[in-house]
């Protein structure tokens, strides 16, 4: 434990987050069960009797017992209702951020008498931001607004309390109607709302009062579910890679041999571990030895896709585009007559590959889904990693999170290495001078993709 004291901001960022965490923690327990007719009947009460006090108007004291009756009656009756509920979700292996995405769930009732009138809810995992985010992130436009706001930080908590919040939705539409022992087929509809996994081990069973003002919310028995969500993405005009390789054409490189299936060069005697589908039967029975064709080797190009995970934007928002753009390029290049290379820096630097005989593409975006902003800069393990690959390499796409020395010096290691680089670079407002490569305005990702040129490169 630290032997000095905290400072007054930091001391005063902890009471808050505390104040934040324990508010947001009973609003979220009083709306799960108070409907929205409900909350505002009590609104209703507290007018009316507000209103009443020193009147003697019939009506208002008709509309507060009215009202007062309602809630008297719908609260005990929700508090009273059971349901005995079992349940298996059945999730599909992706989502992606922003899409709808909508899935089943078995529902056995095992309790007594019918289940009538309920509905089910899956709830998303707790929101609510870790002191160290609530201290070190910012709001993006938070210093433009009073000291006083600045100070309480509260816009930010509720910033920070919406970005985490991983789906909307989670309802099913349809009304349970069983009888005990019986299996019903419920479909739920959500939304992701940013890239990673969500974990589902919340699901709920709401038993409404008869008059829909209150619910009862009863833990469901389900078996832990999870589901990847992969990045947001843009759509791409045609665009080649440097290297000699569209995204849709198997072009021969001097890169990469994916085996023997060119032209006919000649024949030779049969070596062990030759395939039978080479063996030329005509020359075997002429010569009374095994004959096979040999073939000339057929190459296709290997594209490494290096990704900038530094992030010293305290909104993370630029970040999140970088991955978007990413997972743009990862899953539009065509992995079936290619190899692709992801690079980046995730503590240390790390390499995943996809392509002939290798991974789908898809596990270059569920990669690209649990990617987290770095926030030490580690440029040089990142260009090690790719100069140790640099033979193996036709060209390299290297997508920026803004750009400064540091990265200039980066993408210069790698060109003076001898690797054919296409750099795109993120950052905010209009292209400065001097910066290589392709510009993209952070905000306006896919109106700049579309007016990307069709042969990406190097423009130092």
């Amino acid at each position: 434990m630290s032997s000095h004291p905290p400072s007054p901001g930091k001391s005063l960022d902890c009471r808050l987050h505390q104040l934040y965490f324990r508010g947001a923690g009973i609003h979220h327990f009083v709306a799960r069960r108070c409907r929205p007719a409900g909350i505002a009947l009590g609104i209703v009460l507290v007018l009316a009797a507000c209103l009443g006090i020193g009147h003697e108007q019939s009506s208002t004291y008709q509309l507060f017992s009215l009202s007062l009756g309602m809630i008297v009656i719908g609260i005990p009756w929700a508090m009273s209702r059971r349901a005995t509920v079992e349940a298996k979700r059945e999730l599909p292996r992706f989502g992606t951020a922003g899409e709808p995405l909508r899935y089943t769930v078995q529902v056995w009732h095992h309790g007594k008498g019918r289940l009538k009138r309920a509905w089910l809810a899956d709830s998303p995992p707790d929101p609510r931001p870790r002191l160290e985010d609530f201290t070190l992130l910012r709001e993006p436009g938070e210093e433009e607004r009073n000291g006083f706001d600045r100070r309480l930080a509260y816009f930010r908590w509720q910033w920070l309390l919406i970005g985490n919040r991983l789906f909307s939705g989670g309802f099913s539409n349809d009304p349970l109607d069983l009888k005990r022992g019986e299996l019903a087929r419920i479909a739920i509809e959500l939304t992701p709302l940013r890239r990673g996994v969500i974990r589902f081990d919340d699901l709920r069973v709401l038993l409404p009062d008869p008059f829909g003002l209150f619910q009862r919310c009863r833990k469901v028995k389900a078996p832990t579910a999870t589901l990847t969500v992969l990045p947001r993405r843009f759509p791409l005009p045609p665009i080649e890679l440097p290297g000699g390789a569209a995204f849709k054409m198997a072009g021969e490189s001097n890169t990469n041999s994916i085996g023997t299936a060119g032209e006919f060069v000649a024949l030779r005697d049969y070596r062990p571990g030759d395939p039978l589908r080479q063996i030329h039967w005509k020359s075997w029975a002429r010569t009374g030895r095994p004959i096979v064709k040999e073939l000339e080797d057929t190459y296709y190009p290997r594209y490494g896709l290096i990704v900038d995970t530094l992030s010293c934007d305290r909104t993370d928002h630029q970040f999140e585009e970088v991955v978007s753009v990413a997972a743009s390029f990862a899953a539009s290049i065509d992995t079936s007559e290619s190899l692709l290379d992801l690079m980046f820096i995730k503590n240390e630097a790390h390499l995943v590959t996809a392509g002939r005989g290798l991974e789908r593409a898809e596990k270059l975006l569920e990669v690209l889904a649990g990617v987290t902003p770095e926030r030490m800069e580690n440029f040089n393990a990142l260009a090690q990693l790719v100069m140790r690959h640099r033979d193996d390499l036709t060209s390299c796409l290297v997508i920026f999170n803004g750009w400064d020395e540091a990265r200039a010096e980066f993408l210069q290691t790698l060109t003076r290495g001898g690797i054919v680089c296409a750099p795109i670079i993120i950052g905010k407002g209009s292209t400065p001078a001097g910066v290589p490569g392709h510009w993209l305005e952070s905000g306006q990702i896919a109106r700049d993709l579309q007016r990307l040129p069709m042969r990406l490169g190097n423009t130092f």
